[in-house]
């Protein structure tokens, strides 16, 4: 059993012993520092860790009244993060770094996606399944997802001239029309959406051939971080429970999901699969080890190299792993 396992299972053990004592009133219930906690897209099961922290009272017991804040297409991360509207947020690399260049003070404290996201979606009877099988390809895309198309390629050696990038919604219906050979996507959403009506995909996660750039990554500025630390550190603590029973019970967070938020148009097993697609993405060695959220300094140098392909210049100072230090340290 590693030393990682031995803490883990103590700290989770008391938290749970503490929130069963309190319902039972053996211990003094504890006054509740409201805070916003800013998501970066609309409920659903992607930020299930955090709804079963809220709703298992897992932040309530460590003294937080936490208001999860959906995000969305007109509702950016970074604006209520930097006002101090909202205590944390959630973004990616790639964005924490923009507003980096631009004098925001933000800090990565914890990287829930381990892998990122993006796919090459392809149909089995003309799979994509290497960066190489893109050469003669018709990709569908977004023109604002050039820059990754061009260091996929560049990583692997593949010529982007020899791609042929066809301009599309994000929608699975140009692939499954026959309009365009693959998509870049999320790994989590248009593949996940074709598997739920029946149709056979391929995906060839951007990830396992060098693309490395943290996702779903929570960030607070330097100044709250200074200020605000205790309440930070609890926030973590309570995410960090959140997710652990997310990953024993995928389909229960799913459900939670639904439940939660009835009016949100959700589907159960669109919530489901996408549940369970998220685990070897947000879940690897390094959190078995270390802990839920975890990354150390070569995984930020793996980023810093890629996001220089991206355009961004950063360094390691844009990561701030003190914070989940004192988490598992508790």
């Amino acid at each position: 059993m590693s030393k990682f396992t031995m803490r883990r299972r103590a700290f989770l053990t008391g938290a749970t012993c503490g929130v069963g004592l309190a319902a039972t009133g053996l211990l003094p219930a504890r006054a509740q520092t409201a805070l916003n906690f800013q998501l970066s897209w609309l409920h659903s099961v992607q930020f299930a860790g955090s709804y079963i922290a809220q709703s298992k009272g897992y932040w309530s017991e460590l003294g937080l009244d936490v208001s999860l804040n959906p995000g969305g297409p007109n509702a950016p991360v970074e604006p209520p993060v930097i006002a101090g509207q909202a205590i944390m947020g959630i973004g990616a690399a790639d964005y924490t770094a923009a507003a980096v260049e631009q004098g925001a003070a933000f800090k990565i404290v914890l990287v829930a996606m381990q892998k990122n996201p993006f796919v090459i979606a392809s149909l089995p009877a003309n799979p994509v399944r290497e960066p190489g099988d893109l050469e003669g390809k018709k990709i569908g895309m977004a023109l604002a997802n050039m820059p990754v198309l061009q260091a996929l390629c560049t990583i692997n050696d593949v010529d982007i001239d020899a791609i042929e990038v066809v301009p599309t919604q994000y929608d699975a219906a140009p692939l499954v029309a026959g309009q365009v050979d693959c998509l870049l996507c999320w790994e989590t959403d248009l593949p996940v959406a074709m598997s739920v009506q029946g149709i056979e995909n391929v995906t060839m996660l951007m990830a396992d051939h060098g693309y490395a750039v943290h996702s779903q990554t929570y960030i607070a500025t330097e100044e709250t971080i200074a200020s605000r630390r205790a309440d930070l550190v609890n926030l973590l603590k309570g995410e960090v429970q959140g997710w652990q029973d997310y990953r024993a019970d995928t389909d229960a967070a799913a459900r939670l999901t639904i439940e939660m938020f009835p009016d949100q148009g959700l589907e159960l097993e669109t919530q489901i699969l996408q549940a369970e697609r998220q685990v070897p993405l947000m879940f690897s060695e390094l959190t078995d080890q270390n802990g839920f959220g975890w990354f150390t300094d070569e995984t930020v140098d793996a980023n810093i190299e890629t996001l220089a392909l991206l355009g961004r210049t950063v360094t390691r100072e844009m990561w701030d792993r003190s914070l989940l230090e004192e988490v598992y340290a508790a």
